[in-house]
Parts: structure tokens; sequence; C-alpha cells
């Protein structure tokens, strides 16, 4: 049989989770199968990455950028077009909102037989205005109907998107995120990039971490108001912020204001992530909305007891009490008030860390993810073969 042309589009290669659930697909797929394109914006963190993996084809396109511009966007549909058709694609796979949309319609118009998207949190959310809002699901529900299969992380999302009537249940598929399980149980015994050496920071003193891209989404900024309740009455506990974005300057600024400098740190980007979070006590993320943010899992994958905004598709994940707490979106009293339910008493933190990593099971292995996926792309190969031979 011969080799199947498959090209994934995204729109930025930044350290977000759908990128790193790409690179992961990427990394893993039958490379004797599939020959493996890719089309991204023009810079990321990770571009670097992608490159160094064998037997891809990289492209990247200045006019394929986040922010909606009409002009680059018809002009990166034509891009993409004409790229499509010059490498005689079979299987287009977007992920991101904006790559979902300009991918898929330029999948169209090129005639490719099989088109998926991978949902990674909708592009619509109850904090944008009404009729941007609109506009989106709008669009969404249009370019539905020329994509043969969804893909959600989660059930949340596939509710989501079936109650503003986005296709039809019969196009979804859930597939999880997939955790690197044997990489989440690595700890550093060198010392060299345990991040508790790396602070100054002694027993004594707890831990707790935020992974995150600095925007309005992540609300970062409650991350240090919640901190700042918190050091009220366990002032010898530490907070780290991984990530950055475009409102680090605010974040900094309000660190600076209430004089927290020496009791939190911004990191940014950083690799070693599950070696933060082995090196964590507690994990926290204030976001107001969500998909299903896969640092999340990876805290979860590592027995780290988790704080989390009740945002989203995290409640298909996380039972409050059980495995993890939740708190209310904003809600930064209710965050800090978790984080410290938590810092008095460890006989909790152990036994919801526990049964975090024991809810993380073989359906988040990236094995399992692959393989799922890779389902999709081999039902639309046979159909294909079927109609040739008929």
């Amino acid at each position: 049989m011969s080799k199947i042309n498959l090209l994934f589009i995204i729109t930025k290669l930044e350290l977000g989770g759908a990128q790193k659930q790409l690179l992961s697909l990427i990394r893993n797929i039958d490379k004797d199968r599939y020959n493996v394109f890719l089309v991204s914006a023009a810079r990321g963190l990770l571009l670097d990455d992608v490159l160094s993996i064998p037997g891809i084809r990289v492209k990247t396109f200045w006019a394929l950028e986040r922010p909606i511009n009409p002009l680059k966007d018809i002009l990166a549909l034509i891009l993409i077009y004409h790229f499509i058709k010059r490498n005689k694609i079979d299987v287009v796979h977007t992920h991101s909102s904006k790559a979902g949309i300009v991918g898929r319609w330029a999948a169209r118009l090129a005639g490719v037989d099989k088109i998926i998207h991978t949902v990674h949190g909708w592009s619509f959310n109850d904090y944008q205005n009404r009729l941007i809002s609109s506009f989106f699901i709008c669009l969404e529900n249009l370019t539905s109907k020329i994509t043969d299969n969804l893909i959600v992380v989660s059930d949340y999302d596939m509710q989501k998107g079936l109650r503003h009537h986005i296709a039809g249940e019969a196009k979804y598929r859930i597939v999880r995120y997939g955790i690197d399980f044997e990489e989440s149980k690595k700890i550093d015994e060198s010392g060299s990039i345990n991040i508790r050496a790396q602070l100054g920071l002694f027993e004594k003193n707890p831990l707790i971490t935020m992974v995150s891209c600095l925007k309005p989404q992540k609300a970062p900024l409650d991350y240090v108001e919640a901190a700042r309740l918190v050091l009220k009455s366990y002032p010898l506990v530490r907070f780290i912020l991984v990530g950055d974005g475009l409102l680090r300057g605010r974040v900094e600024r309000l660190i600076e204001r209430y004089r927290l400098e020496d009791k939190i740190t911004l990191l940014g980007w950083r690799r070693d992530i599950f070696q933060i979070i082995n090196n964590t006590d507690i994990f926290v993320l204030t976001s107001l909305w969500e998909g299903l943010p896969i640092a999340v899992l990876e805290a979860m994958a590592c027995a780290r007891p988790v704080v989390v905004t009740n945002s989203g598709a995290i409640s298909d994940i996380i039972k409050d009490g059980i495995n993890g707490l939740l708190a209310s979106p904003g809600d930064v009293r209710g965050i800090a008030n978790r984080i410290m339910k938590f810092l008095g008493n460890e006989e909790l933190k152990l036994k919801l860390g526990k049964a975090a990593s024991q809810s993380i099971d073989s359906n988040f292995a990236i094995k399992t993810v692959l393989s799922q996926t890779e389902g999709l792309y081999r039902r639309s190969i046979n159909n294909r073969e079927s109609l040739n031979v008929n």
C-alpha cells in the first residue's frame, strides 16, 4: 500500500497543550505508513523541536497568525491550498481555532479526502462579547459541515459543541490527551534541575506551582492575589509561575505592589515541567475557561494534589474532594482557602494526590491516543481505497 500524505496544521508552535499533543503525535506516528507534513506560523518556541524530528516536512507561513486579520487569513488560506495541491495531501488534521478554520477550508477547496479537526477548547466562551461569541459559533458550525471528524478531549467539549449545534454526535470522537507516564516518574537525582535547589528552598518551605501561558484566559493575576492571601497565614510558602505571555508585565507589577518578590517567582517558559511538578507540593490553575488543561493532567500523573477552577472540561476529570479541589473561576478567596486546606492537612494532601494519579489511566497514555487517532486516518484510507476499487 502506498504511503499516505498526512498534513497537520496548527497556528503557532508555542508551549501549550495543543502543541505538546501535536508533537507527541508527530514523533510517534508510523513514518513507514505516512508521509508527514506540518504547516504552522513562522515563529514559535517549539519550531526547532519540530524541525529536529526525522521524517517530517515543515512549512511555515508568515500570514498564518492567531489574531483575526481578513487579508492575512485569506492569504494563509491560499498558501495552504497550494501547499496541499502541490504535495497531494490525502488527510488534513488541524489543531487550534484559527488553523482549524483556515486549514479546513483550504483542505476542502483543494479536494482533500479526509478532514479532521481537534478541538483544544472551543473558540467561543462566556467571557466574550455576545456578538463575537455568536460569530465564532456560526463559523464553527459552518466549518463543521466540511469536517469528517471532530476530535474532542472531553465529554464536556462534545456536549458544548452539540448544545450549539456544531455538527451531529456521529462526527465527534473523544480522544484524551496523552501523558508520558515514564517521563512523569523521573526525578533528577543529581539535583541539576531541582527547582527547590534553584530557588534556595528548605524542606520547611512548601512549594506551590502554576503552569500556564500568562494570558487573560488563565487569570494569572488571580494566582498572585490568592498567593497574597495564603501568605498571610502561611508565610513560609513559596509560589512559582511557569510560563510567559502578554500579561507578564501586569503580573510583575502586582507582585511588586504587594512586595512579594521574594515569595513569588516567575520562571518563564520551561522544558523541565515534570521535574518542576515532582518538586512541587501543590499544583494550582486559576483559569476562567478551559478545554482540558494538560498541565493539570501532568500534575495528577505525578500524584500532586491539585487546586483548579471549575472552568470547563476539568470537571470531567476532577471530582471535588475526591481527587482534587475545585474553586469557582474568579473566586480568589476560594482558591486561597483550598490551597490552605491542603497546607493544613498533610493526610488530605497525600490522599487526594494519590487519587489524582489513579484517575489518569491508560486512556491518557500516548500509545492509546495515537492508536485512536490513527484509527480515524485508517478508516478514511480504507474508504478511499474501496471507492477506487469500485
